[in-house]
């Protein structure tokens, strides 16, 4: 995995066909964990919440004025674009904050809407990243965040 990497969980999938996650219309966020826990496309039932198997959020980064919590994605889409389906949102900002969070390292993707607030991927950010010594940008893949393709 590189730095960027999108990954879905696999439990995404099963949600998503049990209608528990709308990729059209559920408020979908971003969330930051540290490295307490490395996710992987197989982690057990992931959820920003208290609802699954592992609550993604027990290792979110410390809040302060520049971060105040798992953000809201804007211009949220999801749409079939050369046969695959693609879901998108616009990229994410975070300001400076001298005494923000410093050890930010994979970023949660999840359904604010779903009862459990079931979550779909997580972003690799290569590192710990920091917002005390400068602003976090997420710049997602122009052919979107995610994808599924038939194969």
């Amino acid at each position: 995995m590189a730095t960027g990497d999108v990954t879905w969980f696999d439990q995404a999938l099963v949600d998503i066909s049990k209608k528990l996650i709308n990729l059209s219309a559920d408020t979908m966020k971003l969330g930051l964990i540290t490295t307490s826990t490395t996710p992987a496309a197989t982690t057990a039932v992931p959820c920003w919440s208290a609802g699954g198997t592992t609550n993604m959020s027990t290792n979110a980064v410390a809040t302060g004025t520049a971060w105040t919590g798992p953000v809201t994605l804007a211009s949220v889409s999801c749409t079939l674009s050369g046969g695959k389906m693609v879901f998108d949102a616009a990229d994410v900002s975070v300001s400076q904050d001298a005494s923000g969070f410093t050890n930010a390292r994979w970023g949660i993707i999840y359904s604010d809407t779903a009862t459990n607030k079931n979550c779909i991927a997580f972003l690799d950010l290569g590192s710990d990243r920091s917002i005390v010594s400068g602003p976090l940008s997420i710049t997602w893949n122009a052919s979107g965040i995610l994808t599924i393709d038939q194969v």
